[in-house]
């Protein structure tokens, strides 16, 4: 049977009391939280400050990838030897970390670009391992209104009703909205149906006066824009 990453279990070693000056918490006090590793920093939010121990067994199990850590979920944490209590305070990290991301828009509000976009949607796609569809409605000024999860699929796809996207418009006297979705396999090439709805959505909103600015496919390091590759 071959191993996976998910078999690997921490090794048992005996508890060491650190000196107070190696402490994880101890630093952080003194010598700020860009002082820590990114092991002792989990170490922190877990409650295992004197010993890294499990924090290192859960960055061997992404080969020392936080964000591949950052997508696990509450079972695969539990898998990996977390504590129900130290599985939800870590996901809650992780969350708030993403929702911090999210306080502040681009510019504010101003879309100036596609990366503008990016920046706005990708805290709320990157970890999923579903698809999901979001819409950004726009006003004149090109300044955010409000932004729309409007649909929610499986691992190769979700389902968009133009109707739904056109009637949010209306509601919120949108005069120009901007598409999103994102690829779980992280591939940015756009499918045959990515350029179908795209074609549909922009046809809806020219008869309502409802520019379609851009549709852009996310994936956890990049992003296609259709508008910059010149398909809208």
């Amino acid at each position: 049977m071959q191993t996976t990453l998910f078999d690997i279990k921490p090794a048992k070693q005996p508890k060491v009391e650190w000196c107070k000056e190696d402490r994880p918490d101890y630093k952080i006090q003194n010598n700020g939280r860009k002082s820590l590793t990114d092991s002792e920093l989990i170490a922190c939010i877990i409650g295992e400050v004197n010993s890294l121990e499990l924090s290192r067994s859960l960055l061997l199990s992404t080969e020392n990838n936080i964000s591949q850590l950052g997508k696990y979920s509450y079972s695969e944490l539990r898998k990996l030897g977390l504590s129900h209590t130290k599985a939800t305070t870590l996901l809650a990290s992780f969350e708030l970390g993403q929702r911090r991301q999210l306080h502040d828009l681009p510019n504010n509000g101003l879309i100036k670009c596609s990366r503008d976009i990016y920046e706005l949607l990708s805290p709320l796609m990157i970890d999923l391992m579903h698809e999901e569809f979001w819409i950004v409605f726009m006003n004149r000024s090109n300044r955010v209104i409000n932004k729309i999860r409007v649909s929610q699929g499986g691992i190769s796809g979700t389902v968009t009703d133009v109707r739904v996207i056109m009637k949010k418009a209306i509601e919120l006297l949108a005069s120009g909205i901007i598409c999103a979705h994102n690829h779980p396999s992280g591939n940015l090439a756009p499918s045959e149906s990515d350029t179908r709805i795209t074609q549909k959505i922009k046809e809806a909103g020219t008869l309502m006066d409802i520019q379609l600015l851009d549709h852009l496919i996310i994936c956890e390091k990049d992003y296609y824009s259709f508008a910059d590759n010149g398909l809208i």
